[in-house]
């Protein structure tokens, strides 16, 4: 595939993606009403935003490993930088950096997205994850903009069940699928080489839903600068 069209396409999935979070952020913060058919839709919603919550970061993603737009890093720190910084006011740079990182020492110690301490607990992990990118500055970023939104007559309750809440699932959903079931330690299965890293078997449509195709981890190690729309079609 050609650079130009793998770029056209990044972009344009990537435009749906963010359009899509940023539409139903704003409805679900400002608009979305909890009572009647609202409440009966607010799961859907909810479980939507936190889908593409999760689409922003593989967007970001792509855009680390140059991907997302071949031959144009400029495009690819713009767009990373709006996705990241979108979601919870998170740093693309420091995200890169830790990124490039895992690649060189995954599943090892010295990678920033492992606990190695303990590399089978979850609780322990995900903190450690959470708090190495979510630190002071995000948090003082997030409460303006709360307070923002407060002023602008965002009510709390949307604020927590469509902010908060897919914040937080997207978070998970992130975690659990693209970083510690493909990188834990289990006794009765190792990893396939080097990369410390297992795919998740699953159908197409249920990879595209539980985490944008990331579950297909050894061949995401293995070729890292395929798109994330494109990884199905790598065979480990």
């Amino acid at each position: 595939m050609s650079p130009l069209r793998q770029t056209v396409i990044g972009l344009g999935l990537a435009a749906l993606i963010v359009g899509g979070w940023m539409s139903l952020h704003a409805w679900g913060v400002f608009f979305h009403r909890i009572e009647g058919w609202g409440l009966i839709a607010a799961p859907l919603l909810i479980a939507v935003q936190s889908w593409l919550g999760a689409g922003m970061f593989i967007v970001a993603h792509d855009a680390m490993h140059g991907s997302l737009a071949p031959g144009r890093p400029r495009v690819n720190a713009v767009v990373g930088q709006a996705c990241v910084g979108a979601y919870a006011a998170f740093s693309f740079r420091k995200l890169n950096v830790c990124h490039h990182q895992h690649h060189r020492t995954p599943g090892v110690e010295g990678d920033p997205d492992f606990h190695a301490g303990d590399p089978t607990r979850f609780g322990p992990w995900f903190l450690g994850f959470f708090l190495r990118y979510f630190g002071w500055r995000e948090f003082a970023i997030v409460t303006a903009v709360l307070l923002a939104y407060l002023w602008l007559g965002a009510r709390p309750v949307n604020l927590i069940l469509f902010w908060a809440v897919p914040a937080i699932l997207s978070a998970l959903q992130l975690f659990v699928f693209g970083t510690w079931i493909p990188h834990r330690h289990q006794r009765e299965a190792g990893f396939p080489d080097h990369h410390n890293a297992r795919t998740l078997p699953m159908p197409w449509i249920l990879s595209l839903l539980t985490c944008f195709h990331f579950g297909r981890h050894h061949e995401h190690h293995l070729s890292p600068s395929t798109p994330w729309w494109r990884l199905p079609q790598i065979k480990a």
